[in-house]
Parts: C-alpha cells; sequence; structure tokens
C-alpha cells in the first residue's frame, strides 16, 4: 500500500472536494498540488498531524496549474526559501508571471475569486523546475517518473512511483469523490478528447496499482477504475455533443445539463458528497469545456 499521506484542504468548508497528497522523507514533505491559497490553514494544519510544518516542505509538484491545484505555490515558495515547485512547461511561464492565468479565470469566477481562491503569488524563475514529460524526479524520499498527460490540460503531468505502484494523475482520471461514481473534469477552454484517450493509455501502460485522484483521493483499483473512467469521459461527452444539435439556446442546454448531473450524482450519491462533486466540478463548467470542444471539431 502506498505511503502517501493524504491531506483534505476542507475547500470552502466542505470535507472530499481538493485533496493535496503528502509525501514525507528523510530531509522533508513534498507536497503534490497543495491547492488555492484559501486552503493553506488547512494544509497546515495536515502537515503538523504529519509531525512538520510548512518549513518542512521542500518541494512542490504540481499535475497542473489550475487554481484549485496550484494557487498556494507561490505563497509557499515565499514562506519556504528552500522550496522548489515541477510543473509542465506549458504552465512554467504561468507559475512565474501568472498575470494571464489569473485574467482568464476570473472570466470564469468573477468576483468569486478571492473568496475562492485567496492570492496566486508568482514564483522566483529559478525555483521552477521544467518538466517536459519522461523526468524522474527525487522527492518526499521517492523517485517519481513523469508523464505528459494532457486532456484536461495542455499542462498537465501525471507522477508514478514505481516502488509502491501509485500513479498521481490529477484530474486526468475525473472527479470521484466517494463510493465509485465518477464524472469527467472537462472546464474551458483546454479539453481534447484525444489527447486525453492518450493519457489514459500512458498511465494504464504504467500498470499503476493505486490512482491519487486530487478530487478525491486513493483509488485502489487502477486497472478498474481507469477503462470505466473512459466510458463515463466519452459517454458525458456525448451527452453534450448532441446538446448541441438541438434547438435550444446555451442558457437552455446548460441549465438542462446541470439539472441532469445533479439528479443523477444525488441518485448515487448523499446530498453532502453531490454538493463536494459539483465544488469539485461546477456542472455548468463542465459543459462549456466540452462544448468549447465540439465547436472547436466542427469549425
Amino acid at each position: 500500500m502506498t505511503a502517501v499521506e493524504i491531506v483534505d484542504l476542507n475547500f470552502q468548508g466542505r470535507e472530499r472536494v481538493i485533496a493535496a497528497a503528502v509525501l514525507t522523507g528523510p530531509d522533508g514533505f513534498a507536497v503534490i498540488d497543495p491547492g488555492p491559497t484559501t486552503c493553506l490553514p488547512a494544509l497546515e494544519a495536515g502537515l503538523a498531524r504529519l509531525g512538520g510544518s510548512l518549513a518542512d516542505v521542500r518541494s512542490v509538484l504540481l499535475t497542473h496549474i489550475h487554481l484549485d491545484h496550484a494557487g498556494a505555490t507561490g505563497t509557499i515558495l515565499r514562506r519556504v526559501p528552500h522550496a522548489t515547485v515541477s510543473v509542465h512547461e506549458r504552465g512554467a511561464p504561468h507559475m512565474i508571471d501568472p498575470a494571464k492565468l489569473i485574467s482568464s479565470a476570473t472570466r470564469l469566477y468573477g468576483d468569486q475569486m478571492d473568496t475562492l481562491w485567496g492570492a496566486f503569488e508568482p514564483a522566483p524563475a529559478d525555483r521552477v523546475e521544467v518538466l517536459s514529460g519522461g523526468e524522474q524526479l527525487q522527492a518526499g524520499g521517492r523517485t517519481l517518473e513523469v508523464a505528459y498527460t494532457p486532456g484536461h490540460a495542455v499542462h498537465h503531468v501525471s507522477y508514478f512511483d514505481r516502488d509502491d505502484r501509485t500513479a498521481y494523475i490529477g484530474d486526468t482520471g475525473g472527479i470521484c469523490i466517494v463510493g465509485g461514481y465518477m464524472i469527467a473534469a472537462t472546464p474551458p477552454p483546454d479539453v481534447d478528447l484525444p489527447a486525453w484517450y492518450g493519457s489514459l493509455e500512458r498511465i494504464a501502460a504504467w500498470q499503476p496499482s493505486a490512482l491519487l485522484l486530487t478530487h478525491f483521493g486513493l483509488v485502489p483499483d487502477a486497472s478498474e477504475y481507469l477503462p470505466r473512467y473512459r466510458v463515463v469521459l466519452d459517454a458525458m461527452a456525448e451527452i453534450v455533443r448532441q446538446s448541441l444539435s438541438d434547438g435550444e439556446s446555451d442558457q437552455e442546454r446548460v441549465a438542462s445539463f446541470v439539472a441532469r448531473m445533479r439528479t443523477e450524482a444525488r441518485g448515487a450519491l448523499s446530498e453532502r458528497d453531490a454538493a463536494a462533486l459539483e465544488a469539485a466540478a461546477p456542472f455548468e463548467q463542465v459543459w462549456a469545456g466540452l462544448a468549447r470542444y465540439w465547436r472547436k471539431q466542427a469549425q
């Protein structure tokens, strides 16, 4: 079984929305996806439960740079001068200068930016390790292999610990809060289904025994989960594709999609877990990312 510790970041006061993965080595912690700055107190509390503090963080590993995964990184690096961050080459410039990233996110979240995410501070360029895929990293006392895994985002990577066969796959495996019920995570603007299928194959080729999802936690049977997720991703993409051929407005399409998703989620999960699912992947954004993908294909 994996030696990873999972810290529930209690996003917006909800359990099981964002998980930070913590690896503990002889020289300190490696944190995979530390979450947004609004959740930094929860991360600090989790590190304290593990017998350390933020000052013991030696490395931050990002699967990608979306605010729910990476937002606290610059703040951590400012407060911990010896810490470094590893991130894909297409995300690295936005960690160093996050102005464009913040502008793009503001178009989605508007005046909720500070409430949801807090500050997104720049990372010092000399402490950014740029990844392209194929590297091996030493972090948290482990050796991690890196693969480029786009589909959810063009700057997405995944990490694999060959010793305990755990793959840290961010949002490439979608959202699974509890009980095996899963949905795709497809926000705009980078959804690319063929790239996503290739990424799932790349992860499967590692032959992992377990998966770590940022939303949420450890999936112990990777060989069963990955093909099921491919089916779910296909099905959700087809629902959105078909919605674009009806005579409704986008507002009506989104409303229908959200209502369907909420009904299905509450049929499979408790109210609390269904709400956590939607907090992790707002259903309006799930529709918007897939709709953008299909419309690009039609051009």
